[in-house]
């Protein structure tokens, strides 16, 4: 009887747990800051943190975690709050609480300090722990996500503009995900065929024609329609322009105008569409000097998933010296 009583929709959405894929890894839950993340882990050594982006969840990392363990670190990926398998409280995302979300997970994985690797969003979280917890952190990797102060002069820098190089324009998405309802079901709308778009818009060419694609976007729209998925992956748009007019927001701006005096990697992919080379190269302005930056040819918003081989040569790299 219950089950009749439940729409089409409601009986085809996945179990949180199916995004707990196997693998050579093993998952486990991790209590932080107050809420359940779920992480999969490998190997041993000094921890590297690996934060997922938009509509994602730890899964994207699957080729780095086996690198990486292999390589002798302990390589963790976590669902973020609100994404896969972790909870999905009904607030908590902004910038503030999603940085005590990290830097308690490095403390509740009984380590001191912990190298963070993170893509799109969750690059843009690293900067944000390496300043408001710097002592938690070894060194920041990030993965298509410009200092997050730079990539907010540029938005606004281009708000107005109509030309080519226009930062606003390349993350309309930002401002598409501010209306309550609708921009969820956009997302969730077909088994998530939204996701699938937005992938293939974003990656350069080659990555889209292999059998590894495709794999991707599979569970990749599955996991966006895991219940409240899509709503706290929307959750960080909203929240990452409501700052804008908060006093969190301001005082987020100011913990992050110091300069990060730990070891930065950037890396991005030439093809990139959504995070422009401007927002890139200006994030200069807060980099200490043990810095360097890496762009891909023939690579786009997936650096870590279109070129795995390419990205851990860099990051094994830069991760032993760091």
């Amino acid at each position: 009887m219950i089950g009749r009583s439940l729409s089409t929709a409601q009986r085809l959405r996945p179990d949180p747990s199916t995004v707990r894929i196997d693998g050579p890894w093993a998952h486990r839950d991790v209590y932080a800051n107050g809420i359940r993340l779920h992480v999969a882990e490998t190997g041993e050594g000094p921890l590297v943190l690996m934060l997922h982006g938009f509509g994602e969840f730890w899964w994207t990392w699957r080729h780095q975690l086996t690198a990486l363990g292999d390589a002798g670190f302990r390589a963790v990926a976590v669902d973020l709050r609100g994404y896969g398998d972790s909870d999905k409280p009904p607030r908590g995302y902004d910038a503030w609480t999603l940085s005590g979300d990290v830097g308690g997970l490095i403390k509740a994985l009984g380590e001191r300090r912990a190298h963070l690797v993170g893509h799109g969003w969750g690059g843009l979280l690293a900067w944000a722990v390496a300043a408001i917890h710097p002592r938690l952190v070894r060194s920041v990797s990030a993965l298509s996500a410009p200092h997050p102060l730079a990539l907010r002069r540029e938005i606004r820098r281009t708000l107005l503009r109509r030309r080519a190089g226009n930062q606003a324009r390349a993350l309309g998405e930002l401002f598409t995900a501010q209306p309550p309802i609708t921009p969820e079901r956009r997302w969730t709308r077909d088994g998530g065929a939204a996701v699938e778009a937005r992938m293939r818009r974003l990656s350069g060419p080659q990555w889209t024609a292999e059998p590894d694609f495709a794999d991707a976007v599979t569970h990749f729209r599955r996991a966006i329609l895991v219940p409240g998925a899509a709503h706290s992956a929307l959750e960080y748009y909203r929240w990452a322009v409501r700052a804008q007019i908060r006093t969190e927001g301001r005082r987020f701006a100011e913990a992050m105008s110091r300069r990060v005096e730990l070891p930065v990697l950037q890396l991005r992919g030439a093809l990139d569409p959504a995070m422009l080379p401007g927002s890139v190269y200006a994030s200069a302005e807060w980099l200490g000097r043990r810095s360097t930056v890496v762009s891909l040819d023939g690579v786009g918003h997936y650096p870590h998933q279109e070129a795995p081989t390419a990205v851990n040569r860099i990051l094994k790299g830069f991760l032993s010296s760091a």
